[in-house]
């Protein structure tokens, strides 16, 4: 298990990602009008609409780890090809474990 991303909940997609851009240097990875995928200084940041994903850590897994450890969880397949589960932890904040394609 690695870390792989932060998801922030925005308002507007655009006007975000031209912040993240002009203020932090990001670049941008994709982009559409319902979430943005970023890096900066290394860290891949999601930017999402709170109506689409829950703000979150990211944490990607192998196929074997999700066997291992997460069997019991539903992984939903992405348009990008990856499949992820979220789960929350003890405060109610959410994590999602994710599987790129190979």
């Amino acid at each position: 298990m690695k870390f792989d991303h932060v998801a922030v909940n925005v308002k507007d997609i655009k006007t975000s990602t031209n912040w993240y851009v002009d203020v932090l240097g990001a670049e941008i990875l994709y982009v559409d009008d319902t979430w943005a995928f970023l890096k900066a200084h290394g860290c891949k940041i999601a930017l999402t609409l709170k109506s689409q994903h829950p703000a979150h850590i990211c944490f990607s897994i192998t196929e074997e780890e999700k066997n291992e450890n997460y069997s019991d969880k539903v992984f939903k397949l992405h348009r990008d090809g990856s499949s992820s589960c979220y789960v929350k932890d003890p405060d109610g904040n959410f994590i999602e474990y994710l599987i790129w394609p190979e």
